[in-house]
C-alpha cells in the first residue's frame, strides 16, 4: 500500500512539474528571459507609470561592454554562470547588440511620457548614453541614444540636465560628422530643440565653429534623404527665428558660407519635383524651406541679400501661381508672406507680376487657406493692393480690362468670404489695438477701393463689349459684377464709418 500510494504521489508531482516546464517555456516564449517584461497594463497603455525598478534594469542594460563588465557586481556564483554577466567578447556578439537594441528601443519609448523620463535621468541615463555615444561604433546603436536623448529633451525641465552633463552637449555636436541618415536627423532633432531652450545662447556657442556650420550647410544640400533634409533645414530655421542672441553668433557666418544659395538651391529642387509629379512625403520640405527662406527675409539684420534674389522672387510666383494649391495650401500662404516682404524690400520685382493675371489670381486663391492667420492674411492684401495700384483701369484697353473683371469674378467668393471674416476681426477691441491707427486695413482697403473702381470702369464701358463677352469663351456676367462692387461698397461704408 505505502508503494502503491508512493508511487500515486510520485505521478502527482511528475504532472505538476510537467505544468511548471510547459508554463515557464510559456513565459520564455513571451518574454525572452534577456528582456524582463514590464507589467502587463505596459503592454497596453504607454501612459501607465512603469515599475521603477523594470526601468532601472533597462538601464543598466545599456551600459557599455567595458563599463558593463565592470559593474556588475555579483557573487562569485552568479559570475559562473554564463547567462549573468558575459565576458567582453560574448557582448560583441551581435545577439548581445540585438538584446541592448530591444533594451534601448523601450526607453526611447518611455522617454517621451514626462514621469518615465525623469525617472531615467534621475538613475543616470544621460551618463550611461554620453558613454555609449564615446564608446560605440554601431550607427544602430548611436541612433537610439540619440534618439532617447532627443525625447527627453522635448521636456523643458530635463533639457538642463543635458546641458549640465559634462560634455555631453559637445558629443552630440559631434555626431553631426557621422555619414548615418537616421542619426543625423536624431542630431538635428536634439540641436533644433536645444536652440529653442532656455540655454540656446549655449548651444549657439557649441555650433559656432566654422566647420560646424559647413557640416550643417553640407548635409542639407547633400542629403537625399528627405525627412534629413526637413530636420537640418529645421535645425537652420531654429537658428533664424530663435533668440536674438542665437541669430548674432550664426547668421552672419552660415550667409558667409552660402546660407542663401543654399535655401534657393533646396527651393528650386523641390519646386521642380512638385511640377513634375505631386510626392505628398515632399510636401513637409517645401513647407519648412519656405518657412526658413521667410524668417531669414523677415529679419532686420539679414534680410537685403535674400530679399534681392530674382531667381528666389521667380520661383515663389510660380508657386503662387499653382492651380491646385490644397495639397500645398500652408506652403502657398508661407509664399505669399515671403513675397510681401521680398517686394517691400525690392521694389524692383513689381513690375515684374503686375501684367501676371494668374499671379494675382494665385493671390486670391490663396485668401482662404490663410482664415486662420491674421498675417498671412494682411501680407497678401499688402501684395494684391501693391499690383492693383498699378492699374490705370480708365486708360487701358478693353480687353485687359475685362481680363482682370474676370480675374475678380473668379475669384469674388473667397473674397466676399475674407471681407466677411475681416468685419468681424475690425470689431475686436484685441484687434482694433495690435496696430497703429494709420496701418489698420490700409492695404486691403486700398485694394477694395480700388476693385470697386475697376469694377465702375467696366460697367461704364459694357455697351462697347461684345455682349458682355470675353475672350471668346468666357463671359462676364452682369449680376456677378453687380454682387462684387456691392460687396466691395458695403466694406469701405464700414471701414469709413469706424
Amino acid at each position: 500500500r505505502k508503494e502503491e500510494t508512493k508511487g500515486q504521489r510520485g505521478s502527482m508531482e511528475d504532472e505538476e512539474a510537467k505544468q511548471r516546464r510547459k508554463l515557464e517555456e510559456e513565459t520564455e516564449r513571451v518574454c525572452p528571459s534577456h528582456h524582463p517584461p514590464p507589467p502587463p497594463d505596459e503592454l497596453f497603455d504607454i501612459s501607465t507609470t512603469v515599475d521603477p525598478s523594470y526601468v532601472i534594469s533597462l538601464i543598466r542594460k545599456l551600459l557599455p561592454i567595458d563599463s558593463g563588465s565592470e559593474e556588475c557586481d555579483q557573487s562569485n556564483e552568479e559570475k559562473d554562470r554564463v547567462s549573468s554577466c558575459p565576458e567582453p567578447a560574448k557582448l560583441s556578439g551581435s545577439s548581445m547588440e540585438e538584446a541592448w537594441e530591444d533594451h534601448g528601443c523601450v526607453l526611447w519609448d518611455l522617454a517621451a511620457g514626462r514621469t518615465h523620463a525623469e525617472l531615467m535621468v534621475e538613475n543616470l541615463i544621460l551618463e550611461v548614453l554620453h558613454a555609449n555615444l564615446m564608446v560605440s561604433k554601431s550607427t544602430r546603436i548611436r541612433e537610439i541614444c540619440l534618439g532617447i536623448i532627443g525625447n527627453l529633451a522635448c521636456h523643458e525641465g530635463l533639457l538642463k540636465h543635458i546641458e549640465s552633463t559634462a560634455g555631453l552637449v559637445n558629443i552630440l555636436v559631434g555626431q553631426l560628422f557621422l555619414d548615418d541618415t537616421q542619426c543625423l536627423s536624431e542630431v538635428c532633432r536634439i540641436l533644433t530643440t536645444g536652440l529653442y531652450g532656455a540655454g540656446c545662447t549655449f548651444w549657439a556657442e557649441c555650433l559656432q565653429p566654422d566647420d560646424i556650420l559647413r557640416r550643417i550647410l553640407w548635409i542639407a544640400e547633400n542629403t537625399l534623404n528627405p525627412h534629413l533634409i526637413e530636420k537640418s533645414v529645421g535645425l537652420l530655421l531654429g537658428i533664424i527665428e530663435g533668440q536674438q542672441e542665437v541669430g548674432q553668433l550664426l547668421i552672419p557666418p552660415l550667409l558667409t558660407l552660402g546660407l542663401t544659395s543654399l535655401f534657393i538651391n533646396l527651393l528650386s529642387i523641390e519646386m521642380s519635383k512638385l511640377t513634375t509629379e505631386r510626392i505628398p512625403e515632399r510636401y513637409p520640405v517645401l513647407e519648412i524651406i519656405l518657412r526658413a527662406i521667410e524668417a531669414l527675409s523677415a529679419s532686420d539684420s539679414h534680410s537685403k541679400e535674400i530679399c534681392s534674389s530674382k531667381q528666389l522672387f521667380q520661383l515663389v510666383c510660380d508657386l503662387m501661381k499653382l492651380q491646385d494649391k490644397a495639397e500645398v495650401a500652408t506652403s502657398c500662404v508661407t509664399a505669399g508672406v515671403l513675397v510681401a516682404n521680398m517686394l517691400s524690400e525690392t521694389v524692383e520685382f513689381v513690375p515684374e507680376v503686375s501684367q501676371g493675371f494668374s499671379f494675382l489670381e494665385g493671390l486670391f486663391s490663396t485668401l482662404p487657406f490663410a482664415s486662420d492667420d491674421l498675417e498671412a492674411r494682411k501680407a497678401l492684401w499688402n501684395v494684391i493692393a501693391r499690383l492693383l495700384a498699378r492699374v490705370n483701369e480708365s486708360e487701358i484697353n478693353t480687353f485687359c480690362l475685362t481680363q482682370y473683371i474676370s480675374v475678380l469674378l473668379s475669384s469674388s467668393d473667397n473674397i466676399e468670404d475674407d471681407l466677411l471674416d475681416i468685419q468681424l476681426e475690425d470689431s475686436n477691441e484685441e484687434f482694433q489695438n495690435s496696430f497703429p491707427s494709420q496701418m489698420k486695413s490700409s492695404a486691403r482697403t486700398i485694394a477694395i477701393q480700388k476693385m470697386e473702381s475697376i469694377l465702375n470702369s467696366w460697367n461704364v464701358r459694357k455697351e462697347n463689349l461684345q455682349e458682355d463677352s470675353m475672350n471668346g469663351d468666357c463671359s462676364v456676367n452682369k449680376a456677378d459684377v453687380k454682387r462684387l462692387s456691392d460687396c466691395c461698397q458695403r466694406y469701405i461704408k464700414s471701414f469709413e464709418g469706424s
